[in-house]
């Protein structure tokens, strides 16, 4: 589609670009310009000085204190950046800078071109208020709410029950989760209201929050775009984004499962409209909340490039950042709609520093061990990885905590979704907790693999909170096996150095194996290359083969001839081994120390229900009770935060407060003590 009365501004190619970002997506940035031959320019803070996109860049300048507002986020520091370096253009990436209007028209003001859409694109799609009006002036589908910004929760009440239970109350300013909450009742609105501006205050400057019909049992779908400064708009089909915790992506893939031929080209038709009402110029998304009956509503547009763009640039063989700097430098784009093709399917999933077993509470520590598994491309697939950080680097408490995307892409669905799970397999991360263990479980689960999906997908699937499986039946005895051949290879090398044994000697042991609560009373005999475990309970025997040697991360190798790949970790009594979503701590024994073993008294767990501790590292912001006050199951204690979020602690039940350990204002760490209760 284009516009015949459009005047487009020509440049000649950049030669050098600053980046107004950092981690992943910077370093993103730099790999497209460096294959274009044009030099980048990157921006640190001094919390990133060390950081990797800091090094891949051909010039690095400091912009100020580790907090965003005093570095990525100002302005001027940028703009002195740009003036030092000579930069032609800034690429925003994502977040930050990104979606400000302002810093576009500043810059242009300094004679440098925005790499991104233009400043009255942005102001036309950055306020969710005026975007929904824009968007039903445009023939898009909108969702039934206020039409404007809610003064007060008396009001955010009355509009809430005329549309009916449940509703969102969302930032107008918002984005990532920020400034959003669900009600379903006339406290919880009253409650959400409040939170929802305090939040988008803290994380926007801008207070104003709107409320929407909450759709049951959505999908989050979004169209990727792409306008050009000659009047022409395509779309480059669209992505599922669905699996999501606090209302922030987690996992994304492309094309959806969910969308037919028909649907694309009319949801397509519509982001196409949307973008040219508004001039759309740069690489865009438009989202959509879609219901179980495939009718779309338009959630919001972003007016600039989306973490998950990965997937769309698999499947179209488009390189998106680089469209970006070629529209910004005045050129038209290189392909019409009918150019794009959808060929295979692809998945990322977002590598977080986080805890799932701790409700996705941010992580922070050094990366002592960041071991991704190997990219390729050849016929079978291909393996992606964009990361912001190797071993050693530090995970800040300041910024996102994102560590990497891993995205894979193959001829269908099901051969995406079996590279992925191999891949998260192989991705080693220590010195922070992260999401590798959950990713993986997700990856196995029958709803993710049929594509039965919506956003409470992990809320359904994991309604307790996420905990890793136990191994059970086929896996727990592979397991098993994996343990007894490690503890095989531990014990002939210790023999063998010892002097006590010559290795090719070491031919049967018989062995107790426990994983968990679990027994396996096996017997270890050694066959050529492989080891064969015969269980003695019900006559089951797996012969396995593997290289693994002490001190290596994985184990890889073969059962009854097929693959297995397994994270060990060494324990102070035993091994912990990881895959597919499933955690085992094993212990390997003789039978004569297995017997001994199950005579020995078990340790009662400590009573820590007296005490509060901090589930996450951050900023201790408020404390909402007092020594002598009686609370509720469920009352607000203290809020934390974290990250740019905000994060209530509640009682667990009914109680007195004894004693305050810290101060509001603090700055507080993982299992610190807040309250004492009585």
């Amino acid at each position: 589609m284009s516009r015949g009365d459009v005047r487009p501004v020509r440049h000649s190619m950049f030669k050098k670009i600053l980046i107004a970002n950092r981690g992943e997506i910077a370093c993103r940035i730099i790999k497209t310009a460096r294959r274009m031959g044009i030099a980048t320019v990157a921006v640190y803070s001094n919390a990133d000085r060390r950081a990797l996109h800091a090094s891949l860049a051909d010039e690095a300048l400091p912009i100020g204190p580790a907090p965003a507002a005093e570095s990525y986020l100002s302005i001027e520091n940028i703009l002195e950046a740009c003036r030092k370096s000579g930069a032609e253009a800034v690429h925003p990436g994502y977040g930050f800078l990104s979606e400000r209007a302002d810093f576009c028209r500043v810059l242009a003001a300094e004679g440098i071109v925005f790499i991104g859409p233009n400043a009255d694109a942005i102001d036309a799609m950055g306020d969710k208020i005026a975007a929904k009006i824009r968007a039903r002036a445009a023939g898009v589908a909108t969702v039934p709410g206020s039409d404007g910004a809610i003064a007060n929760a008396a009001e955010a009440v009355e509009i809430a029950e005329a549309i009916g239970y449940p509703v969102m109350i969302k930032a107008s300013a918002g984005g990532g989760g920020k400034g959003l909450r669900i009600a379903h009742s006339r406290g919880e609105v009253e409650e959400g209201f409040a939170r929802a501006a305090s939040e988008a205050k803290a994380a926007f400057g801008d207070d104003r929050v709107f409320i929407e019909k909450f759709i049951e049992s959505p999908r989050h779908i979004e169209v990727q775009i792409l306008g050009d400064k000659h009047g022409h708009v395509i779309h480059l089909g669209e992505r599922e984004c669905s699996i999501q915790r606090r209302h922030q992506k987690v996992i994304e893939e492309a094309p959806s499962p969910f969308v037919d031929a028909a649907m694309r080209e009319a949801m397509g038709a519509q982001a196409i409209a949307l973008a040219w009402a508004v001039g759309y110029d740069s690489a865009g998304t438009v989202e959509f909340i879609v219901g179980a009956d495939k009718r779309f509503y338009f959630l919001e547009m972003n007016t600039r490039l989306q973490v998950e763009h990965a997937v769309t640039e698999c499947v179209t063989g488009i390189d998106l950042v680089e469209c970006m700097i070629r529209i910004a430098a005045g050129e038209p784009l290189a392909m019409s709609q009918r150019d794009v093709a959808i060929k295979g399917h692809a998945v990322e999933s977002r590598i977080y520093a986080e805890n799932p077993q701790r409700d996705f509470l941010p992580s922070t520590g050094r990366l002592t061990r960041f071991q991704p598994p190997t990219e390729k491309a050849d016929e079978t697939g291909a393996l992606r990885l964009d990361s912001g950080v190797v071993e050693g680097s530090d995970v800040s408490v300041h910024y996102d905590p994102m560590l990497a995307k891993l995205i894979t892409h193959a001829p269908d669905r099901a051969a995406t979704i079996a590279m992925q799970a191999e891949a998260l397999d192989r991705f080693v991360i220590d010195g922070v907790a992260h999401n590798l263990s959950f990713l993986g479980a997700v990856m196995d689960h029958p709803r993710w693999q049929t594509g039965d999906l919506s956003t409470h997908f992990i809320a359904e699937v994991f309604p307790h909170g996420f905990a890793p499986r136990s191994a059970e039946g086929k896996m727990a005895r592979a397991l098993a096996c994996v343990a007894a051949s490690i503890d095989h290879v531990n014990e002939t090398r210790a023999w063998t150095i010892s002097g006590q044994v010559k290795a090719h000697e070491v031919s049967s042991r018989a062995l107790s194996v426990f994983l968990g609560d679990q027994r396996f009373d096996l017997t270890l005999e050694k066959a050529e290359d492989d080891l064969i475990a015969q269980l003695e309970e019900d006559n089951w025997s797996w012969r396995c083969r593997s290289g693994w040697v002490p001190g290596k991360a994985l184990w890889e190798g073969t059962i009854e001839g097929q693959s297995l790949v397994v994270q060990v970790r060494v324990t102070v009594d035993g091994l912990r081994l990881s895959t597919r979503g499933i955690e085992a701590d094993a212990r390997v024994m003789t039978r004569r120390v297995a017997e001994l073993f199950a005579c020995l008294p078990r340790k009662r767990a400590e009573d820590s229900t007296k005490i509060l501790l901090c589930l996450m590292p951050g900023l201790l912001k408020l404390i909402h009770v007092a020594p002598g006050q009686s609370v509720a199951a469920g009352e607000a204690l203290c809020m934390i935060e974290a990250m740019k979020m905000e994060h209530v602690l509640r009682a667990e039940a009914d109680g007195i407060v004894k004693a305050i350990l810290v101060n509001a204002g603090d700055l507080v760490g993982v299992d610190t003590p807040i309250l004492e209760f009585e």
